[in-house]
């Protein structure tokens, strides 16, 4: 055997899986049989979110933050469509070990990883860049290519424990990318709106419990465009918000999720904030929460790290919240310096083709 082929060899070996205890989520469902195509809607929904079946209709995640806040997301969809569902932790997973659970989670997402390399390939080997600088044909081919970065940033968010096959999708990419020349993009504007009134001023804004990032983000876009005297709180659903209040981000309230949108979208749109720097903002906000890669913004994965890291510094719901608050105020200001020194064009784009989330409104 070649050195070369040794070490195509050794590369292919995952690396050793660290012996410490884990936690794992559980969703435990049953759909009823209308709407018919509630079957479909929830499984795509447990792919984007990674989750794997550990028996027909039981299916799991590592336990954070972010997967509870899924799952339960998950749950009321179901819960409101006639269906039945649980979520809860556990040790053990029935008669799987944590070393097969966690082998599992890294070979879907290496098939995933893999299927995208094969489509880059694919597309890079029909590549003419001269073709490309044609009129007409340019803005195509950044679409296809905005299109499989939506993909990657899709597996990245599931990836949960650093399978192989990453670094090959990046590098093609990469190859792609300099064969062409970049076309600029543009993000569509805010839709207009007038509901910032007095009714909105001074008021106790309402929650759940333990913010994550639409949450925090949704909070500092009331304190700074909508109620600079807002007060939070939180409750665990809107029939325990206080008449007087005004709940958003949970099932069934109007200041929450609706269709693709997520909360920090919905507040934009209904109360007509359109600051061009709120682009890149809610690009993070929306891939972070929703996990659909719709705007393939590249620093939610940082951010993203940053909340996990301050729920697990802050055990109070309030201090959690003003950190998030701070958080997105400083990430406001620095994109409109860099916007002020002409820095870097937003990031956030749409892609023309894409999987569309099914979210339910939350």
């Amino acid at each position: 055997m070649t050195s070369a082929s040794r070490a195509e060899q050794q590369a292919s070996v995952p690396p050793a899986i660290p012996k410490t205890a884990r936690r794992w989520l559980l969703l435990v469902h049953r759909l009823p049989s209308t709407p018919s195509n509630l079957r479909v809607r929830t499984w795509r929904r447990l792919q984007q979110l990674g989750a794997i079946a550990v028996k027909q209709t039981v299916y799991v995640l590592p336990d954070s933050p972010g997967a509870r806040e899924d799952f339960e997301w998950l749950k009321a969809e179901i819960d409101a469509a006639g269906g039945e569902a649980s979520v809860f932790a556990a040790d053990t997973v029935d008669a799987w070990s944590d070393d097969e659970l966690v082998q599992q989670f890294r070979r879907s997402c290496q098939k995933t990883y893999g299927s995208l390399a094969r489509d880059v390939e694919a597309f890079a080997q029909r590549l003419d860049p001269r073709a490309s600088r044609r009129k007409g044909r340019a803005p195509a081919i950044q679409r296809l290519l905005a299109g499989f970065r939506d993909r990657l940033a899709a597996i990245d968010s599931v990836d949960f424990f650093g399978c192989g096959g990453r670094d090959r999708v990046i590098t093609l990419l990469d190859q792609s990318d300099k064969r062409l020349t970049g076309a600029a993009r543009s993000v569509p504007p805010a839709e207009p709106g007038s509901r910032i009134s007095g009714a909105y001023r001074r008021r106790l804004w309402v929650t759940r419990p333990r913010p994550g990032v639409d949450r925090m983000s949704s909070a500092w876009l009331i304190k700074r465009f909508i109620d600079p005297e807002a007060r939070f709180g939180f409750v665990l659903d809107r029939d325990a918000a206080p008449r007087d209040s005004v709940p958003f981000d949970m099932f069934g309230v109007e200041l929450s999720h609706h269709g693709e949108h997520c909360t920090f979208e919905t507040l934009s749109a209904t109360f007509g904030i359109g600051e061009a720097t709120l682009t890149r903002v809610a690009g993070i906000v929306h891939d972070l929460d929703l996990k659909d890669g719709r705007f393939g913004a590249p620093e939610a994965p940082t951010i993203g790290t940053v909340i996990e890291g301050l729920q697990a510094a802050y055990a109070d719901d309030g201090e959690l919240l003003a950190q998030g608050i701070t958080l997105f105020e400083a990430l406001y200001r620095a994109f409109g310096r860099s916007a002020r020194r002409g820095g870097p064009r937003p990031v956030a784009r749409r892609s023309a083709k894409r999987q569309r989330s099914s979210c339910p409104s939350r």
